[in-house]
């Protein structure tokens, strides 16, 4: 029997994302923004940027076997209590003990229990939903993470800027713990698997199981897993690190208006997450598969706009609407090569493995992550006063990789 998209439990999943999601914008919003105009400085973000991806790597194939072995509501509903209790500690401590390593730490336990937390909802999709459904339900979660991607930074932002820190992390610390409630009344069918020997030794044949399915069975995922890394490396960490401090730092604008801005340009790039999710849903059925290298180069091109302006205007406001546009024309084409990855993992992976293969080509593409974001923390340091340097050798670093890795896409089916 054919199992309809919007179940109760989806829904409920949905739901719950909406309202965990928005919190973990808010605060992963907040928390870097303070850390930056404290200091003002690119390399410092960076480097704490890069240290909180740390935990996220490492906690991501631990919950991609959790999310195998025991019930992935359970999962939801303690991470989003736990990260609740984070907020609220550190909340307490921010007058009290040493703010940047309290914020390094903070950002760590939240990215970390975010590399624990995504599995399991992904994992949880095909036992949800019928196969047939698995393109059109990858794109409502990945539209949930962008709509509350985009309601977050730009209502943090304004909170931020109006009031500071504190009303930015009560209001989060809610959306956790209502999540958690929701999350409580989902019903998701569960096996348990059965276990031989100890913990570490289950993890162990877990991963290895995982990594023998994608380089022996399925190369094709490895293989793309890596082209995701390059650009992971080259081009969502320059992003990352460059958003906040060219709107912060670099153009010229008033502190407070900066920082609302940076709030919209956040809202902007969610946007653009949430516009290419409608259109992977809308048009699952003529995306091709195979014509997947193309979405990468196009959001390679973005990039140029972004040192072109740089160069070439002084006005603040001119900078700032280019590298709005062009980020928010990326995330699109970003987007929708994601739900198309995460779908063809989906159907090709047997259920037993779906949640700890999952995690695995999580960890692999994040491990990226913190060396781009320590790479450009660096690198706009360097390039004080000619930021549009390490702009532009992000653009054509990734546009070189999409172009030179474009029949491993072609390959797909």
């Amino acid at each position: 029997m054919e199992r309809k998209l919007f179940s109760k439990d989806f829904t409920l999943v949905v739901i719950g994302q909406i309202i965990s999601l928005f919190g973990n914008a808010g605060i992963r919003f907040a928390l870097p923004l303070y850390l930056l105009n404290l200091t003002g400085s690119s390399a410092l973000y960076g480097t704490v940027t890069a240290c909180a991806f740390i935990p996220a790597i490492l906690l991501s194939p631990v919950g991609g076997i959790v999310a195998d072995r025991i019930n992935k509501r359970n999962i939801m509903v303690i991470l989003d209590f736990f990260t609740a209790a984070v907020i609220l500690t550190f909340s307490m401590l921010m007058n009290r003990v040493e703010l940047i390593l309290l914020l390094t730490v903070t950002l760590m336990l939240l990215y970390g229990i975010a590399g624990a937390y995504q599995p399991a909802v992904q994992a949880s999709i095909p036992v949800l939903v019928g196969q047939e459904h698995f393109m059109a339900a990858n794109s409502v979660i990945n539209t949930i993470s962008s709509f509350a991607s985009l309601t977050g930074p730009v209502l943090g932002g304004i909170l931020y800027s109006a009031y500071g820190l504190e009303p930015v992390l009560r209001v989060c610390m809610v959306c956790f713990i209502l999540s958690a409630v929701m999350e409580i009344f989902i019903i998701i069918p569960f096996e348990k698997q059965t276990a031989d020997g100890g913990i570490l030794k289950t993890a162990r044949r877990d991963i290895a199981e995982s990594i023998h399915f994608i380089r022996r069975e399925k190369p094709v995922i490895g293989r793309v897993v890596l082209v995701v890394c390059g650009i992971n490396l080259f081009l969502s960490a320059m992003i990352i690190v460059a958003l906040p401090y060219l709107i912060t730092e670099v153009l010229n604008l008033e502190v407070s208006q900066a920082n609302r801005l940076y709030g919209f340009a956040q809202g902007a790039l969610a946007a653009g997450g949430l516009f290419g999710g409608i259109c992977a849903g809308v048009f699952a059925d003529k995306l091709k598969i195979c014509k997947s290298g193309r979405l990468i180069a196009a959001c390679a091109v973005c990039v140029f706009p972004i040192g072109a302006s740089l160069i070439l205007f002084s006005s603040g406001m001119i900078n700032f609407i280019v590298i709005t546009v062009c980020c928010f024309i990326a995330m699109v084409f970003s987007t929708i090569f994601t739900v198309q990855m995460m779908s063809l993992i989906q159907r090709e992976t047997p259920q037993n493995l779906i949640g700890k293969v999952i995690s695995v080509v999580l960890t692999v593409s994040m491990c990226a992550q913190p060396l781009g974001s320590a790479l450009y923390g660096g690198l706009f340091e360097i390039c004080k006063g000619a930021e549009y340097v390490a702009v532009l050798f992000s653009g054509s670093v990734s546009l070189g990789i999409a172009v030179s890795t474009g029949k491993i896409f072609r390959e797909l089916k």
